[in-house]
């Protein structure tokens, strides 16, 4: 398929999300900034239950999640389980928090709390924690995109990437969260629509049934889904309890996933959309992992190579392999992804710069939506500069683990501050916050060194915890009843 075809679609994709940005902002005279933060709080549950699915899967699930079979089977499961529990932790304990305290940043919970300084430093982990991640993310997806679309063209890659930052920018500066709420249903649809239908194209490449496929996947090695060697990163108390705090943390405690929320009316709705996505989580992940198995199975049974990083097996079959139509559904996916995750991480970010950091609700009238329109700019422009520097910096790790490890330094010490806030009585020393979130991760870093050199100790997801608990200890310290 011809580089200009799979333009033409990608472009067909972006004038659809174009025209419901309008439809969700043309009554909205002002663009206010209500509507933009919170959606005038009028988002349906089902509707951001939906969409939320595509915004977690992003581009490297749909890259990454199929690949990791070829290097841990089926383990990352032990992960997806922890991630039921979690769910269930933010649903029943922190949501009720927000909605309590009307909150429009969570981080306004550590100003109540703590103090500015614990509100100031949760906000900028945040920003740093998602701005990283998010682009991370979207690296993978723009780098697929460049090099079947762009490249070809003669773009060069920095044109590559303003280009599709500035699409997303643009279906997003005016309404927010209340767009966002929208289109990342309409993401999530095309995004697991173009799941099944690859699943379909290579179980008839395998000329296999569904039920066959599960049966082989089941006989074979590549289905191991529990570790129990403790020595391993995939041990399973390790997998299955960072599980639950990677969702805590970053669903629970990142503005990006709770802004979502907190657009919904009442408590109870949202609970129901929390629950709701969660659930959905194990499956859908279920689902990709499968792919990457039958994948293996179809190189096996063709006498094909697979690519040595893992990242690259799933666009190396649906642009070369597999028919056509796979390559017209993997690249709708891929766009899906990419823009579901992106554009919601710039309306959080958005959110938190403008109201947690720079505290535009205490300008003038006049200046507000100026200024909040400005550090959407800004990000975006922070964005595109990101992405060029992990351009430059890629290696053959799977971009998913090192999504997961970076959010273990920067989310443990927004854990360890949210815990000592809620399950203890006594306020520390609200100038020490800022040193202790630094020093922390820190120390964490260290010693994951040292266990790693001298004692043959691999951390996986837990150095979470780990940070977490450094956090949680260091805050006691300087604390008082």
């Amino acid at each position: 398929m011809s580089p200009t075809t799979i333009l033409l679609i990608v472009c067909a994709y972006f004038a659809l999300l174009l025209f419901i940005s309008f439809l969700t902002s043309r009554r909205q005279s002002d663009a206010s900034n209500a509507a933009f933060f919170t959606g005038n709080r009028k988002s349906p549950w089902y509707i951001v239950a939906f969409g939320m699915i595509g915004t977690s899967i992003s581009g490297v699930t749909f890259v990454s999640v199929p690949g990791m079979v070829t290097v841990t089977a089926f383990q990352y499961l032990q992960t997806c389980l922890g991630f039921i529990f979690g769910y269930a932790l933010v649903a029943f304990i922190l949501l009720p928090i927000y909605y309590r305290l009307r909150l429009i940043t969570i981080y306004g919970y550590l100003h109540r709390r703590f103090g500015t300084y614990a509100y100031r430093s949760g906000a900028t982990l945040f920003c740093i924690s998602k701005i990283t991640g998010a682009a991370a993310r979207l690296f993978l997806a723009v780098s697929i995109l460049h090099y079947a679309i762009f490249q070809p063209l003669g773009v060069p890659f920095p044109l590559s990437v303003a280009l599709l930052i500035f699409a997303i920018w643009l279906y997003t500066f005016k309404s927010g969260i209340r767009t966002i709420v929208f289109t990342d249903a309409l993401q999530t649809f095309f995004l697991l629509l173009a799941l099944i239908l690859i699943l379909c194209s290579v179980l008839d490449a395998l000329d296999w049934s569904p039920l066959q496929a599960c049966q082989q996947i089941y006989d074979s090695t590549i289905s191991t889904t529990l570790n129990f060697s403790p020595a391993s990163p995939m041990f399973f108390p390790k997998q299955f309890f960072s599980g639950i705090f990677i969702v805590v943390v970053m669903t629970g405690l990142d503005q990006d996933m709770m802004q979502k929320n907190l657009s919904i009316a009442t408590l109870k709705q949202s609970q129901k959309n929390m629950m709701t996505y969660g659930a959905a989580f194990l499956p859908v992940n279920l689902l990709f992992l499968s792919l990457g198995a039958l994948l293996v199975f179809l190189a096996q049974a063709k006498g094909i190579l697979l690519p040595d990083q893992p990242d690259h097996i799933l666009p190396f079959f649906a642009t070369q392999i597999l028919p056509p139509v796979v390559t017209v559904c993997f690249f709708i996916g891929i766009a899906a992804a990419a823009f579901s995750s992106a554009d919601s991480a710039l309306t959080s970010l958005t959110t938190s710069v403008s109201l947690d950091l720079i505290n535009i609700q205490n300008r003038p009238e006049r200046l507000r939506r100026p200024l909040r329109m400005f550090i959407h700019v800004a990000i975006t422009i922070v964005f595109f500069l990101l992405i060029l520097a992990i351009h430059t910096l890629a290696d053959k790790t799977s971009i998913i683990d090192t999504i997961y490890r970076l959010a273990s330094y920067t989310y443990g010490p927004l854990l360890g501050l949210f815990a000592f806030g809620l399950y203890t009585k006594r306020r520390p020393r609200d100038t020490f916050i800022p040193v202790i979130a630094l020093f922390s991760p820190a120390f964490c870093g260290l010693i994951d060194y040292i266990c790693k050199v001298y004692f043959d100790y691999a951390f996986s997801y837990e150095l979470l915890i780990l940070n977490a608990l450094i956090t949680f200890s260091l805050l006691w310290s300087v604390s008082k009843k």
